[in-house]
């Protein structure tokens, strides 16, 4: 292996189908896995990075000969010998090495998507998590299981089912929102107008039926999917329920208004969780009230004592507008703990 001349490469269509080839790797990460249900001596990893490679040459707009897989395994040497693959087996398909991280920084993104998947429930999620599980298996097993080691994880688990294959396996077929998460993706990141149906409210506060939104972003909160919307008729911002909004979904223009425009609305829909607005974002008046700056906000304090105050005293990023003090009343201390609220919210607070 040690002996690659690289002279071989001095043509000018030997070099160009090495070229091709790392672009191959890169367009195509992956390319070479045998597939789960060949037989052993059944698959040949080069005859199909050739076919890729023949498809790279094509959107490259070059006219590659057709080359053997002994002159194709030649090449990949070549890349070992210099360092642009690992010298170690691709028994789970070729790529080079960890794209756009260093191996560290892939080691957190893989716990960060393990969670997402196992805990969180996202089913796109699921898929690329057992696509780059079986695809690292290779630098996993280099690494003696580090790689795919949970340092880190987020417990906080969702209560209901996420995934149609899961759902399927199980006999648990719910019709809801997650059934059509690629369309409500696709019209988040291109503006797209629907109609959703919402087909449940056990709160009995935001009523059944149709709903035309602006879908904004999925945002994952405590122990569900929740979708970010804006309504068409009246831009208020609502954060929905996933599973209590149905599987009907309808684009009602496909055009859609861009991503410009969802960017500069999401950002105001956050500018209203970071002040503090939780879940619920407010009727339509609320809202409107707080986006022009105008909502009549009052402080509101309340007092704890021992043990609960050293509870409280940890919470330093509870609100954004809180103040936490220390006092004594009578020998005993105290935390006061004061948050600006709006007044409706207040009065929603003591009623309950």
């Amino acid at each position: 292996m040690n002996n690659v001349n690289i002279n071989s490469y001095a043509e000018v269509k030997a070099f160009e189908r090495l070229m091709v080839l790392i672009a191959t790797l890169i367009r195509h990460p992956g390319v070479g896995a045998r597939d789960s249900l060949a037989k052993p001596g059944e698959h040949d990893a080069a005859q199909d990075i050739l076919s890729k490679m023949q498809q790279t040459a094509q959107a490259l707009g070059l006219a590659l000969p057709a080359y053997s897989v002994h002159t194709i395994r030649k090449d990949l040497k070549t890349l070992r010998r210099y360092g642009i693959l690992d010298r170690r087996m691709y028994r789970w398909g070729y790529y080079l090495g960890t794209g756009a991280l260093s191996q560290e920084e892939l080691q957190a993104a893989l716990q960060a998507l393990a969670t997402q998947a196992q805990f969180q429930g996202d089913p796109q999620i699921r898929r690329l998590y057992k696509t780059l599980e079986r695809r690292l298996r290779g630098l996993n097993l280099a690494l003696d299981g580090q790689l795919f080691y949970p340092v880190r994880t987020h417990l906080s688990r969702t209560i209901v089912y996420t995934d149609p294959e899961e759902m399927m396996q199980q006999g648990h077929y719910r019709r809801t929102l997650f059934h059509e998460l690629e369309t409500v993706e696709r019209a988040i990141a291109s503006g797209q107008p629907l109609e959703l149906l919402r087909h449940r409210d056990p709160h009995g506060s935001l009523g059944t039926g149709h709903l035309r939104v602006y879908p904004l972003q999925l945002i994952y909160a405590d122990a569900a999917w929740y979708l970010l919307c804006e309504h068409l008729h009246n831009q208020h911002l609502e954060i929905a329920r996933a599973d209590r909004l149905s599987e009907q979904v309808k684009v009602l223009d496909a055009s859609g208004r861009g991503t410009a425009a969802q960017r500069q609305i999401l950002q105001v829909a956050h500018q209203l969780l970071q002040q503090g607005w939780g879940l619920y974002l407010g009727s339509p008046e609320e809202q409107q009230q707080e986006r022009l700056a105008k909502a009549a906000l009052i402080l509101v304090r309340v007092r704890f004592f021992d043990p609960v105050a050293e509870f409280i005293l940890e919470g330093e990023c509870r609100h954004p507008t809180q103040t936490v003090k220390r006092g004594q009343q009578a020998g005993t201390a105290y935390v006061d703990f004061s948050v600006q609220l709006l007044s409706d919210r207040c009065r929603s607070l003591a009623a309950g």
